[in-house]
């Protein structure tokens, strides 16, 4: 029952980071609405919400697959869920001290939308943060692993990351394309120009939490 418990809550956690990924204007909603603007429809706000959906999945599941290949070494899964907890926290603590936003994201043009949230979410580490989350969800699956096929608990494991991005992924367009929608028809450019919001020093303090809770955890 605990471990039940574990994973609902686990799973919790990945639907609720992509509703804060969404709503950070940091993961590029504001571009959504300001290509309708531009455009004056309504259709290309859907059009670059669904390019940034796809850069952002391809970022969380550029993050996630290569620790499903690394799983097949069960018995290294919890030194792995550690390593991965410390590279959270010290991607936080890094992005707390230095503020800057890459640069390497203004030099992308506004059509390459997929490319642009595919970039920004590996920059600010949103994939990163679902690592020791994805990790969690793994242990609490029950596997012997003495006796199963590698083959076995990598496909296993890939399915799991695939619904972990999926999910995520899912939680951050709508949360993110609902604000969109809404500053389009009723707020507009006034609002993107006047009514920024920053969440860079909560995104960095996000990781660092994630990541110690990770740490908890897995002891």
């Amino acid at each position: 029952m605990e471990g039940v418990d574990t994973a609902t809550a686990l799973w919790w956690a990945v639907v609720a980071s992509g509703i804060y990924h969404g709503v950070n204007p940091g993961m590029g909603w504001p571009l959504a609405v300001s290509a309708a603007l531009m455009d004056r429809k309504e259709g290309s706000l859907f059009k670059a919400l669904l390019a940034l959906a796809g850069g952002h999945l391809l970022a969380m599941a550029a993050i996630l697959f290569p620790f499903t290949a690394l799983l097949f070494l069960a018995e290294w899964q919890r030194e792995i869920q550690i390593g991965a907890a410390c590279l959270v926290i010290a991607l936080g603590l890094y992005l707390l001290v230095n503020r800057r936003h890459p640069r390497f994201l203004a030099r992308v043009p506004p059509s390459r939308l997929a490319l642009w949230s595919f970039l920004a979410a590996i920059a600010h580490g949103a994939g990163l943060m679902l690592v020791p989350i994805y990790l969690g969800i793994c242990r609490t699956i029950e596997t012997d692993a003495g006796h199963a096929a590698a083959s076995e608990l990598m496909t296993g494991n890939a399915r799991v990351a695939v619904a972990v991005a999926v999910s995520h992924t899912l939680a951050m367009t709508v949360s993110g394309g609902a604000i969109a929608y809404g500053v389009y028809h009723w707020l507009g450019l006034r609002f993107l120009s006047k009514g920024w919001f920053n969440l860079d020093i909560v995104w960095a303090l996000s990781l660092v939490l994630v990541g110690a809770i990770s740490l908890v955890v897995v002891h």
